[in-house]
């Protein structure tokens, strides 16, 4: 009986895990109650994977990327545990679980609930984010002892959540130390994101894992704020003054009212608040139409080519004719026509 179930024994030559999905992070190496590795059974390690020999539930030999040849002299912890003399040759039992160590990409994140920050602009404000990082396993067996435990496999999807949480309450740290305006936010996507990345490595460390990569593809204001930024920069398009906001808010203020049903009297203001809203528009614009406009130069014509020059010039730009001397009066001093023989202002003669 002994010897017909040592025969339906199945003996592990090569153990193999060729990895053709995308999102797992863990796999165990499927082994039955009859299943035993043999002794000098080759253990293939691919690129970008880690392979561990697990007995009794204690984390025993890791291997890297490469072909390892499964013997006493190469399984030293195993054969320290399994009190193995030197130079055993028989089938043991063990679990072998591989690690995939290759970068994870496109994993999102993103606040769930806005998160507070302190603006020198506009105060307490509330902002939200989203975006992208990558991450990898960066010490095996540290994942092991935290994360997965004996799990059959483990995928990205068991870990996320988790990682998110780690991202999105790290955000909050970074926005302030990083001290950015809400303003320039936008302009500092990456800085914030250095940050972000410091601010979360000591968390991911702990579970064995490292962030590779992180990106924020967007950082939103609340809906008060951004309408108040967009005040701000329609009035900088017409300008600085004051005036000019007035304008601008009399606009808009007839705007919103014409919309209600019944126009600016159907508004709920009535109708003298409706005549007062107009002669407040009517004010506003005709200020605007009387502010004073730079001064023209005064203009005389050329004596000989008759075209117009300035009053004060001493030669014709056009022609070149010599502009007639000032004369001015001996007794006031006010300036009269070179030709008069009396003042235009206090009526003394001047000679010719």
């Amino acid at each position: 009986m002994g010897l017909f179930s040592a025969l339906k024994r199945q003996l592990l030559k090569v153990i193999e895990w060729k990895d053709d999905s995308t999102d797992t992070i863990v796999y165990r190496y499927p082994m039955e109650d009859r299943v035993e590795i043999m002794n000098g059974c080759q253990l293939i390690v691919g690129p970008a994977q880690t392979a561990i020999l697990v007995k009794e539930g204690q984390i025993a030999d890791v291997y890297g990327p490469g072909l390892h040849k499964l013997e006493t002299k190469n399984m030293p912890i195993l054969t320290s545990l399994a009190s193995w003399k030197y130079g055993f040759d028989s089938p043991f039992k063990a679990d072998v679980y591989y690690v995939n160590t290759k970068q994870f990409i496109n994993q999102t994140w993103g606040t769930t609930n806005p998160v507070m920050m302190r603006d020198r602009d506009f105060g307490m404000i509330r902002v939200r984010a989203h975006g992208k990082f990558s991450f990898r396993v960066s010490d095996p067996a540290v994942l092991m002892r935290e994360i997965f435990g004996t799990n059959r496999d483990y995928r990205t999807a068991s870990l996320i959540g988790h990682f998110r949480s780690i991202v999105v309450s790290s955000f909050a740290d970074a926005l302030g130390e990083a001290n950015i305006p809400a303003l320039d936010i936008a302009a500092k996507y990456r800085e914030l994101a250095d940050v972000l990345i410091q601010t979360s490595k000591d968390d991911f460390a702990k579970m064995g894992i490292s962030v590779e990569s992180l990106y924020i593809e967007n950082v939103s204001l609340p809906q008060e704020v951004e309408q108040a930024i967009d005040k701000r920069t329609s009035v900088g398009v017409m300008g600085d003054k004051m005036q000019s906001f007035m304008q601008y808010q009399t606009a808009e203020a007839i705007r919103d009212a014409a919309k209600n049903e019944g126009g600016v009297a159907g508004a709920g203001v009535g109708l003298g608040a409706g005549l007062g809203m107009g002669q407040m528009f009517a004010e506003a614009m005709k200020t605007a139409k009387d502010e004073p406009k730079p001064t023209e130069v005064a203009k005389v014509a050329c004596s000989k080519c008759g075209k117009m020059i300035p009053a004060d010039a001493k030669f014709c730009p056009e022609c070149g004719e010599k502009r007639p001397e000032k004369k001015f009066c001996v007794k006031c001093g006010k300036p009269m026509p070179a030709s008069a023989n009396f003042c235009p202002e206090c009526g003394t003669k001047v000679g010719n």
